[in-house]
C-alpha cells in the first residue's frame, strides 16, 4: 500500500480521483486546502490492483440480445416516450439497453476501420448506467462488481456487459 498526494483545483478533483481509481485500488480520500486558497491537496491510499475477475465478452453478454435494429427501435421509442409526461419509462432499463446497444455497435478492441465517436458514446452511456445504478434502488446485479467498485468505475463498458448478461437471462 502507498499514498498518493495530488494538488489540483477543486473543479478537477473528481476527474483526478476517477483517473486514479481506474489505475489503482484506492481507499479513502482526505482533502485539505492549500496555502494559496485556490487549490486543494488530496491524499489517497492506493495499492496495485490484484488479479480481478474477467468481464463477460460482448459475445457472452449479448448472446440473448435482440437484433441491433430491434434495440435501436426500442431505444428510440422509449426516448420519445420520455419527452411526454404521461408516459413512464423505466430509467434503469432504458440506460441498460441503450448502453448495451452502443457497446454492441462500437467495438472497443481497435478493429474498427473507420474512426467515429461511437466508442465515446458507448462509454458515456455506460457511465450513465453506473450513475443510475449507484443512485438507484438497488436493482442492479452487481456480481462480481457492484457500481461503486473500482473495477466497474475503471471499465464501465465491462459493467454494462455484466449487467446486461444477467438482465437478459432473467427476462
Amino acid at each position: 500500500m502507498f499514498e498518493i498526494r495530488v494538488i489540483c483545483l477543486p473543479s478537477d478533483a473528481k476527474r483526478v480521483l476517477s483517473g486514479l481509481s481506474e489505475t489503482f485500488t484506492t481507499g479513502a480520500v482526505r482533502q485539505y486546502p492549500r496555502r494559496d486558497d485556490e487549490r486543494i491537496r488530496l491524499y489517497v491510499t492506493a495499492e496495485h490492483r490484484e488479479d480481478t475477475e474477467a468481464w463477460p465478452t460482448p459475445d457472452e453478454a449479448y448472446l440473448l440480445a435482440p437484433s441491433i435494429v430491434s434495440e435501436i427501435g426500442w431505444t428510440a421509442q422509449r426516448a420519445r416516450e420520455a419527452l411526454w409526461p404521461l408516459h413512464s419509462t423505466d430509467v434503469r432499463e432504458f440506460w441498460l439497453r441503450k448502453a448495451a446497444l452502443l457497446d454492441r455497435i462500437a467495438p472497443d478492441d481497435g478493429t474498427a476501420s473507420v474512426r467515429t465517436d461511437a466508442p465515446a458514446l458507448a462509454l458515456n452511456a455506460a457511465r450513465k448506467l453506473l450513475e443510475v445504478d449507484r443512485d438507484g434502488d438497488g436493482r442492479h446485479w452487481g456480481s462480481p462488481y457492484w457500481p461503486e467498485h473500482a473495477e466497474a468505475i475503471g471499465n464501465p463498458r465491462g459493467y454494462v456487459r455484466q449487467e446486461y448478461a444477467h438482465w437478459a437471462k432473467h427476462q
